[in-house]
């Protein structure tokens, strides 16, 4: 992660309890036997995860990344219980009854910080983030996804086309009534694609990362929650994300997107909170 070496030693307030060595995924604290001290070894190999800082309980860990106004204690009992993240869980929906009010500032971001705090490859720290209100240019996504989508039904339904591909692809020929209702949805101002959000955030990392979309739906699902404490609703943009495998550029650059797009998430205030919800099925 680090152009050079970080500056990192231990100092002698170590106990050798040894956390730092359990937790490092770069081992670079060694132990030769339980108890002796703790020692470094290829400090350069240190990818920024601040595992070896936070695991430590005595603060004997100096690391150049993380100085003291950086590392926070954590109390345990202010967290939620299991049973509490689990009605969080449940509740969880994507509604798409929205009001015509914006998303308050203040709300955007503390689910941009929530998916930001969500874990990445090799700390790689890659994920960024696009905040998209403007009216202009949520139309623009919502008219391209259309426009993107009754490309693809002309294709398919051009005949010589249709006569080969259909015995053999009918599952891709299911989604062309779905597209012409999408379609008639969209010219009688329904907005079935973005379904009335006021906010579009999008999840974007550099084209060529390999592990891009694990690292941006990582952080969506955090982003996702914080929503759902906040009141807000989120929604999942399976349509908009469609059209990026016929091209990314087509819908980044216009919205000055400079990455690979891999989620986006639909936010609004909703109409009202659901009352209930029901099982999934059995595990």
């Amino acid at each position: 992660m680090n152009a050079s070496a970080p500056a990192i030693s231990v100092t002698t307030a170590c106990i050798s309890c040894g956390r730092c060595v359990k937790v490092c995924p770069s081992l670079i604290f060694t132990q030769e036997h339980k108890g002796d001290p703790v020692t470094l070894r290829h400090p350069e190999r240190c990818i920024g995860c601040g595992h070896c800082v936070d695991a430590c309980p005595q603060g004997a860990v100096r690391h150049n990344l993380f100085p003291k106004e950086k590392i926070h204690p954590i109390d345990y009992a202010a967290l939620p219980s299991p049973d509490q993240l689990m009605l969080l869980l449940k509740a969880r929906r994507s509604n798409r009854a929205l009001m015509s009010r914006p998303v308050p500032q203040e709300a955007i971001r503390k689910i941009l910080e929530a998916a930001h705090c969500a874990p990445t490859a090799t700390n790689s720290q890659l994920v960024s983030f696009t905040v998209v209100d403007d009216p202009q240019k949520l139309k623009f996504v919502a008219d391209h996804t259309i426009r993107t989508f009754m490309r693809l039904v002309r294709l398919l339904e051009f005949p010589l086309i249709k006569f080969f591909l259909k015995p053999l692809r009918p599952d891709l020929y299911r989604y062309v009534p779905v597209f012409k209702g999408l379609k008639r949805r969209h010219d009688a101002g329904e907005d079935p694609i973005l379904r009335h959000a006021s906010t579009l955030i999008f999840f974007h990392t550099p084209p060529k990362y390999r592990f891009g979309a694990e690292d941006c739906n990582l952080a969506y699902q955090n982003g996702s929650l914080m929503a759902e404490t906040l009141g807000i609703s989120q929604i999942y943009m399976g349509f908009v994300l469609t059209t990026l495998r016929k091209g990314q550029k087509q819908l980044s650059r216009p919205l000055g997107i400079d990455g690979r797009i891999r989620a986006i998430m639909a936010l609004g205030i909703p109409q009202f909170r659901y009352p209930n919800y029901t099982d999934r099925k059995p595990l």
